[in-house]
This record gives structure tokens, sequence and C-alpha cells, in this order.
């Protein structure tokens, strides 16, 4: 870190920054461990909003080089699928790296109101495309409602604490505590939906001779929701791990099911030398397809110029080509409730929610198994929370390699 000066590897300025890092990021992992506790979530969140308010440049680079890590180590985790391993310790460090010099950007001015601007503008910067640095999803389980207004509203509060007015910053903080902004609860369908679970670990599903297995796997599924009565199954992204539009013999065998009930599958999709990731809404026995919207930065599409991605993909993917995304999100309709339809990565972005409509249910479908086990199903689940609160949508989430679960609005 040629760029850093030596003064900033101070033992005092680290554990500072390491300490706030912790209280910034402790509501994740409880969360994670299933302690939901409001006042400690509250606690944890106004103090670690004083420290970035207030420690110095050097420890505010360290408190953002152990949330890059805390939040994101995860993300190195399928490189493992890649025969990558060796790149885990350099992804970890990238995202450390790369958010300790945006928290040092925040204070490029010695003034507490701008760096508390700065601060609150990094909840809209998406490095490279990604976008799960939402500092606003530590209010969820907090005292206060989950917005940008209200993230703002306590940094401005915040302010008043540091420059020893207790009393206001008391009265502020309460009065933020009883504001709502957020849209009212839409209710529930009233279709029944089953969502399996699912908990197939990822060099099992991708290994071609568990092909049958995991197809068996998936039938077993639809059959146990038939019995059961169910409307609509929902089975997780590439469940089928297979490019499902060239298998007519599954394809078949899921129209002819389609009549008892409605089959709502992730799998690969392939046309004109072009592969996405899909799903597939199969009922009445007709297909519906839904292609991804957002791709995975550096999963799924390299956000670089193409002589640059051709290069990783040649050097790192053995020439595989991105995936071709789709121009908009698919609505469609099952009985009388309309869905949106969201893959894994694309369910946390606010690009999906947009333009909805009278559509207020998300089926999305994801496969966790790329970075179990971590904090990632429990970040994933966060944000669709927070997407849930601000738009009044309810979400049906199907995965594989982590729980299940609905997510009803302003709950």
């Amino acid at each position: 870190m040629f760029f850093l000066k030596r003064e900033y590897f101070n033992k005092t300025y680290i554990i500072k920054g390491l300490i706030t890092a912790l209280l910034f990021s402790t509501p994740i992992y409880l969360t994670y461990f299933g302690l939901e506790i409001k006042v400690i979530n509250t606690i944890f969140l106004l103090s670690s909003f004083y420290f970035i308010l207030t420690i110095n440049r050097p420890s505010l680079f360290f408190a953002g080089f152990f949330v890059g890590i805390y939040w994101f180590y995860w993300v190195s985790f399928s490189f493992r699928y890649y025969d990558l391993t060796f790149l885990i310790p350099l992804v970890i460090f990238a995202f450390a790296l790369a958010y300790g010099l945006l928290f040092l950007l925040t204070s490029l001015k010695d003034n507490i109101y701008i760096r508390a601007i700065f601060f609150f503008a990094l909840s809209f910067i998406d490095p490279l495309g990604f976008n799960w640095f939402k500092p606003e999803i530590l209010l969820l389980d907090s005292f206060f409602e989950t917005n940008k207004i209200i993230l703002a509203l306590l940094l401005f509060a915040t302010i008043f604490l540091v420059k020893k007015r207790v009393f206001l910053y008391s009265i502020i903080i309460i009065a933020i505590s009883f504001v709502t902004i957020n849209p009212s609860s839409t209710p529930l369908s009233d279709l029944k939906v089953s969502l399996p679970k699912y908990f197939i670990k990822q060099d099992y599903k991708w290994d071609k001779k568990n092909l049958a297995s995991v197809i068996d796997i998936n039938f077993a599924q639809i059959n146990s929701a038939i019995k059961n009565k169910d409307d609509v199954v929902v089975l997780p992204e590439t469940a089928f791990p297979l490019l499902l539009n060239t298998q007519d013999f599954v394809l078949q065998s899921l129209l002819e099911k389609s009549h008892l009930i409605t089959i709502v599958t992730g799998a690969l999709y392939y046309e004109n030398g072009e592969y996405k990731n899909s799903t597939y809404i199969i009922k009445n026995g007709n297909v519906k397809l839904a292609h991804k919207v957002v791709l995975v930065p550096f999963g799924e599409s390299i956000p670089l110029p193409s002589i640059i991605t051709n290069f990783i993909n040649d050097i790192f993917y053995n020439g595989a080509k991105d995936y071709t995304k789709a121009k908009k999100p698919t609505d469609y309709k099952i009985k009388d409730t309309f869905f949106r339809n969201a893959i894994c990565y694309e369910a946390t972005s606010e690009e999906l929610y947009k333009n909805l409509g009278d559509t207020k249910n998300i089926i999305a479908i994801s496969n966790n198994a790329w970075f179990t086990p971590s904090i990632e199903p429990t970040l994933q689940k966060l944000l669709l929370r927070l997407y849930s609160n601000k738009y009044g949508v309810n979400i049906y989430h199907e995965v594989n390699g982590s729980e299940n679960y609905i997510i009803k609005n302003n709950q």
C-alpha cells in the first residue's frame, strides 16, 4: 500500500479501526446467529456512527479495511469451484483495500459535516457493479425504520453528540424512532407456494456423473408438492444444471407435470451462441422464460472493457463467454397473482424493483452453495428485507445451500 503514509501503520490506529469495524458489522453477525435484539443492535449502530465521524484518517482507513473483510470475505469462496483457490486471499484483500480507500475518501476534508455527507454517499456507490454495501440494512433490527432518509437523519444527529450536545442528540434520536416512511403492508397471495429445502453442494451438482441424481431430486420435490396439492412449486437457481431448452426429454416431463402444478425452476438457456441464467415458468403445458437482468460482477459478467474481459475469461475461465442479460425484468401471472422474477444477485439490486406497477410479489431463486458456510445468506436476506420494506413487496425466496423463507414487507 505504497500510497498510504508510513505513520498510518500505527498499532493504535489499527486497533481503533478494528473496533469501529466490529461495531459496524456486529448486527449482521448477530443476525447470522439468530440474535436479533433491537437494544443491542441500536447501541452498536449508533456507536459505530460516532466512531466513523470522529476517528482520525488512518483509523478510518482501517475501519473500512476490516469492514471489507467482515462483510465480503465470502465473495472469494466461489473460486474454489474454478480451481482458483490460490486467489481467495487476494480477493479478500482486494475487497478490504477497496473499502479502506472508500472510507478514507470520506475524510478528504477535515470537517465532520462533510465526512457525514460523504459517508452517506457511500451507500449509493457500487464498485464495479457490486451493490451489497448498504449501511441502512443495519437499521432493520433496531428501533428505527429502514431507509436512506433515516440513515441520513441518524448521521446528522450524531454530529450533535460529537459536539457534546447530548440532550439535543437524545431528543432527536427518540424523535427519529417514531418516523414512518415505508409503504403500507401488502397481503400475501392466497396461492399455496411450495419452497422445498435444497442443500446440494456445488461440487456435487457440477459433477456430470451426478446429473441423473440431481434431476431425480428435482422431480421428487415436484411430486411431493403435487401430492400436497400446492398451487406452485419453486426450485432454486440452476436447479437443473444443464441447458434445459436443449434437453427435450427433461423439458417434456416438466411440461406434463405442469398440468398438475405450476413449476418455477432455474436452469441455463442457450440460443444463437448466447448463454443466459434463466427461470422457466412452466404451467398448463406451456413455458415462459424469464432471463436474468442484473449479472454478478466477475461471476457472470466482467464489468470491464472487452479487451480486458476477454483476457480474464481466457486466463481464469478457460475462454468462457459472459452470460447475456435481459433488457428488463419479467413479470408473470399465476392464477390471479402477479409475480416478478428474480435470480439470486439481482434480487438484491434496486434495479429489479423499479416500475413494479400492480406486481407486489417476487419469486426469487438462488444458489448459495457457492458461498456457504458464510454470512452471505444472512447478508442477502437483510438486503431482501430492505427492498421488501422500501417497495412494499412480498418475496418468496427459494434457495439451495441455505434456508428458504417468505419475506412479508414491513415485518
